[in-house]
């Protein structure tokens, strides 16, 4: 399975690669939303999306919805220390799975392992904030 892991924070975006990575998953990773849509153009479309959510001139929800105009199934989990009920709500629209900064390495592995295997949730997954 491959995973796009997207931060614009150096440090938790190698922390969160090396979680994806020691879950058996190939990595796709990148520092801003634009950099993101070359890679993928460049390398294909992931199995699963990790996406920071605050992050410059593209936030993550606005990246997952430029990377489902290329795959509209395309599971998501949103990393983020953003936990307003607007926050919350602008994900869950967004049809990904919010996950609290800072994150369990155990559980981000068996979320993408989950959202792999079953898709992206309707109404929120095991261990997502509802």
């Amino acid at each position: 399975m491959r995973v796009l892991v997207v931060d614009d924070d150096r440090d938790v975006r190698d922390l969160v690669v090396r979680c994806v990575r020691s879950g058996g998953c190939k990595v796709l990773a990148a520092g801003s939303g634009q950099d993101a849509l070359s890679a993928v153009s460049a390398h294909g479309m992931p199995d699963v999306a990790v996406l920071d959510v605050a992050m410059a001139e593209m936030d993550g929800i606005e990246l997952l919805g430029l990377l489902r105009q290329r795959r509209p199934d395309l599971p998501a989990v949103f990393l983020s220390v953003l936990w307003s009920e607007p926050d919350l709500a602008r994900m869950r629209a967004a049809g990904g799975v919010p996950m609290r900064k800072p994150f369990n390495a155990q559980h981000l592995q068996a979320m993408v392992r989950e959202l792999h295997e079953q898709g992206p949730p309707e109404h929120g997954a095991p261990g997502a904030v509802r």
